[in-house]
């Protein structure tokens, strides 16, 4: 891979699974940069691809082909259109992200390791609840990030993960606000297990947090992410 200069690096953005999460990120990544005018930002070409399959689908069903196809052409076209690396607004993608890294010449800039990352180095040893898609949670991806920080990764019980299945699907991917009543059920299975930090591990998740006004004990991979990126491009970020 070649050198590119810090002022030269552009990040490619494959969006659009939610849209709404999509322009929550654009959002926290022009918020988070230290910067006095527009050519002081992080430069992103954003590629919101709202008609991906669905990750989740396709992960349980096993036919996994049609979005392993659509995330690498979508890699691709980033890639040609100069960009120095790519994020993907999407946890459960990210089994896709494993999978195309190598067939492209630009990294990712991963959400779910780098999330583990950040919880390794302020919560060593504790308990992690992960609140995330049947996907996410089916293939394993925060459980053997988190294993590797030597942290105990914890899954919501069956009703749990109906409950938070509820607030991607039928709240925040409809288009409605959380349902407070059910959150305060998953809030109350989080606390009862001794889980030091959730990770909101969904990017509707991320916007039920932004618009609940959630404490600290709920951590953002897509913050995360958005800090990662500006760090890779040479920017600083906000103190916040």
């Amino acid at each position: 891979m070649k050198t590119i200069n810090s002022d030269d690096k552009m990040i490619g953005v494959i969006g659009g699974m939610g849209p709404m999460a999509s322009q929550l990120f654009y959002k926290m990544v022009t918020e988070l940069t230290v910067a006095d005018s527009d050519q002081e930002h992080v430069k992103m070409l954003i590629l919101s691809d709202t008609q991906m399959p669905d990750r989740t689908k396709a992960i349980l069903s096993g036919n996994t082909d049609d979005v392993t196809r659509r995330m690498l052409s979508d890699a691709i076209l980033l890639q040609s259109a100069g960009c120095s690396a790519i994020a993907v607004t999407c946890n459960t993608a990210h089994y896709f992200v494993d999978i195309i890294q190598e067939k492209i010449s630009i990294p990712f800039i991963h959400m779910i390791n780098d999330t583990a990352s950040y919880l390794g180095e302020i919560c060593s040893g504790d308990k992690i609840a992960i609140l995330a898609t049947d996907g996410t949670i089916e293939i394993g991806a925060y459980q053997k990030a988190l294993l590797k920080e030597g942290l105990e990764p914890y899954v919501l019980s069956d009703e749990g993960q109906r409950n938070v299945m509820y607030e991607i699907y039928d709240c925040i991917k409809s288009g409605n606000a959380c349902d407070t009543t059910i959150w305060k059920k998953i809030e109350k299975e989080v606390l009862g297990t001794g889980c030091s930090k959730a990770i909101m591990g969904c990017t509707e998740l991320s916007i039920i947090k932004k618009d609940e006004s959630l404490g600290e004990m709920y951590v953002d991979p897509m913050e995360i992410l958005a800090r990662r990126v500006i760090e890779f491009t040479g920017h600083k970020v906000k103190e916040v």
